[in-house]
């Protein structure tokens, strides 16, 4: 008997099988998946539009072909005709899931939508942008000494402002005279110097004196968020910031899911590339429209990300960073057109500056992070790590910087986990639970309350109650530990072995019910057996990624640790290290450093004299490669006991008691406890 069609919704990575002929809307409803309707289904008011993905989705285990939603139906049609769908977008009220598919539900059509918190960090940044404003009279023609108005441009810029020599786009070119004439010959240009030399380059000209400012992107492209900060050239102050889910993820989580999308789809990398480069272009409109600005005055861009990005948004096929030797095709930093990489929504001769790749696993991301918090200027040995899905570690002082990235994957961000979701209104990102009744109390995003305070019912009547995002299953898991739910290994205890009924049977393994809402329509969260390996396998990359960079360094200690990225910005330096993400240190020596490579891309974007160091710099980090390290392996395993099963966390220890339970799924806790120390 044939089974029911498979679904699965990005980016909540929330499946199941629905019968055949089952609308998307229905099937989101079924399945607690985030997609919004106001009309009733009735194709009216477009909340409810999709974007379906065909072809091999070797994460999901799926082959979605193309006849696997039911065709355009006349009512799709009409509102396509009249008010018009994006490309490659469905009504989720009109079409049916016939075979197996992968959805994926845009922020906008998302009710709860996202909150990408990755706001921009205060920073001195001394100025010396790579474009600037000059002010300049232009000779008027003379028949007598016959030269063009770009000649005489050029020479007013050469006497007036000691540049030597200019350059221009022909489209540049096409608005020169009638701005020259229309100012009286005195204009403002935006000219681009590159640190690297060569001619500079007008991008932009203005009759008369430009009081209008000038602007640049500063871009952080994550593999699950993009976020962008909009910067004053003149004065780097931040006028704006902004951030979008990745499109991306709809062909893959990670970015070995991407890779593999490439190799096993033909023209694959060109549909994320396109994907990647519409999202860049709606941030940048959406960014200039809540700062009030033209867009065209955004002369600028300079992009950070890891290397699987890079390539994807540069338009090359990632295929080789999916196989050793994880070559390349540049680790150079880039500086070239912002129209090469077709970003059309800002003004047209704009330029892009990517900056320099650090290995095939360390990319401008981790760059960025080593600009901002400079580890190979500190006096104490120093772990910086950028909390992602695709976690990169720098590990130094002043003699050294050894760099690595590790494969945590999303679980960290809310994918993978149950009841997990993205940072957004109504997802649990704090918790807590009494380690003598096992109660739990929690706070969500959007409301200062705790759950069992005074009016926090009335305070989350909007947003409800909706899931957790990746801080709040952090903190859970800890917190699971702590109390005594949770034993080393990660397992969870029965309600016989925890004394709370609130550890639920699940088959063969149990739960433990942090809310449930089923009474007001809202929906049971739940950690379950599945959510605590997903958090042991990210976490144990990431412990393992760090021991590495240690070996390298012949220690067993570090003086400071820094949790740098927007997640790595929200977690609990105590909850972090019971988990064992991090290794032990004094409580007090964990800090956050909020989105580092935001930050690296705003100094980039605003200093000419950052950029040419931090090409320099590259070029003396120790690249350390987690694929093929032969101790690797060993470090992840030892790392998967919570906090570890070796290492000793003295200081954690000092902080708190972790109780010594031992569970197992077929006996009590006592029976788990005592086979446990007598193998011990």
């Amino acid at each position: 008997m044939a089974q029911d069609p498979l679904v699965i919704f990005t980016p909540s990575g929330k499946r199941g099988r629905v019968a055949a002929g089952t609308r998307v809307l229905d099937a989101a409803r079924q399945l607690g998946v985030d997609l919004d309707s106001v009309c009733g289904g009735r194709g009216i008011c477009s909340k409810c539009q999709v974007a379906p993905s065909f072809g091999e989705f070797s994460k999901h285990g799926v082959t979605a072909r193309p006849d696997a939603l039911s065709e355009w139906n006349a009512v799709e049609a009409r509102y396509d005709r009249v008010r018009g769908l994006k490309e490659g977008r469905r009504l989720g009220c009109q079409a049916q899931i016939l075979g197996d598919v992968v959805i994926d539900v845009p922020p906008e059509s998302q009710v709860h939508r996202q909150v990408v918190r990755k706001d921009a960090a205060v920073r001195a940044i001394t100025m010396d942008p790579a474009t600037r404003l000059h002010f300049v009279e232009v000779a008027e023609p003379d028949m007598h000494e016959p030269s063009g108005d770009f000649e005489r441009l050029a020479r007013a810029l050469r006497e007036q402002w000691g540049i030597e020599e200019i350059t221009a786009e022909l489209s540049l070119m096409g608005k020169l005279q009638p701005v020259l004439r229309k100012g009286g010959w005195k204009v403002t240009v935006a000219v681009f110097a590159d640190h690297r030399g060569g001619p500079a380059r007008v991008l932009d000209i203005w009759p008369g004196l430009h009081e209008g400012g000038l602007y640049g992107l500063a871009i952080d492209l994550g593999s699950t968020t993009i976020a962008a900060h909009l910067c004053d050239l003149d004065t780097g102050e931040v006028k704006a910031s902004a951030g979008v889910m990745n499109p991306q993820i709809r062909f893959g989580e990670d970015l070995m899911s991407r890779v593999s999308y490439s190799m096993m789809n033909p023209g694959g990398d060109r549909e994320m590339t396109k994907a990647v480069r519409e999202a860049l272009n709606r941030l940048a409109t959406g960014i200039a429209a809540d700062a009030g600005l033209d867009p065209a005055l955004i002369v600028e861009t300079v992009v950070v990300c890891n290397p699987v990005m890079h390539h994807l948004l540069m338009g090359f096929d990632p295929v080789e960073l999916g196989q050793a030797p994880f070559a390349l095709v540049t680790s150079q930093a880039m500086a070239l057109a912002a129209s090469d990489l077709e970003l059309t929504a800002i003004n047209p001769c704009a330029r892009t500056y990517v900056l320099p790749c650090i290995a095939g696993h360390v990319g401008a991301d981790a760059a960025a992070v080593a600009l901002s918090e400079e580890p190979g200027l500190s006096d104490e040995l120093v772990l910086v790590v950028d909390v992602g899905t695709n976690a990169e570690l720098l590990l130094g002082d002043r003699t050294r910087v050894l760099a690595c990235s590790s494969p945590t994957g999303p679980a960290f961000e809310g994918a993978q986990i149950s009841s997990g979701q993205r940072a957004a209104p109504g997802a649990i990102e704090k918790l807590r639970i009494d380690p003598e009744t096992r109660e739990p109390r929690f706070r969500v995003i959007g409301c200062e309350l705790w759950s069992d305070e005074p009016g926090f019912a009335a305070a989350t009547a909007q947003s409800g109650i909706t899931g957790i995002c990746g801080s709040g299953i952090i903190e859970a898991v800890a917190e699971m530990r702590i109390a005594g739910l949770l034993d080393a290994s990660g397992l969870i205890g029965s309600a016989e072995q925890t004394g709370t009924p609130r550890c639920e049977a699940e088959g063969r393994t149990h739960a433990y019910l942090i809310h449930d809402g089923t009474a007001e329509g809202g929906p049971r969260i739940t950690v379950t057996q599945g959510d605590i390996r997903a958090i042991q396998l990210a976490k144990s990359a990431l412990y393992a990624g760090a021991r590495l960079l240690m070996d390298e360094r012949g220690v067993d200690a570090v003086d400071r640790v820094t949790l740098a990225g927007a997640f790595g910005a929200h977690i609990s330096p105590l909850h972090a290290m019971v988990l064992g993400m991090i290794p032990d240190v004094p409580l007090d020596r964990v800090t956050s450093a909020g989105n580092a490579a935001g930050t690296g891309a705003r100094i980039a974007l605003c200093s000419r004299a950052a950029r040419a160091r931090i090409e320099r710099e590259v070029r003396e980090i120790t690249k350390v490669e987690t694929a093929i390290a032969p101790r690797f392996q060993e470090h992840f395993v030892a790392a998967s006991a919570i906090p570890h099963a070796s290492d000793p966390f003295p200081h954690l220890r000092a902080e708190v008691a972790l109780p010594e339970v031992g569970f197992n799924t077929g006996g009590d806790g006592d029976r788990g406890a005592r086979k446990r120390r007598r193998r011990a």
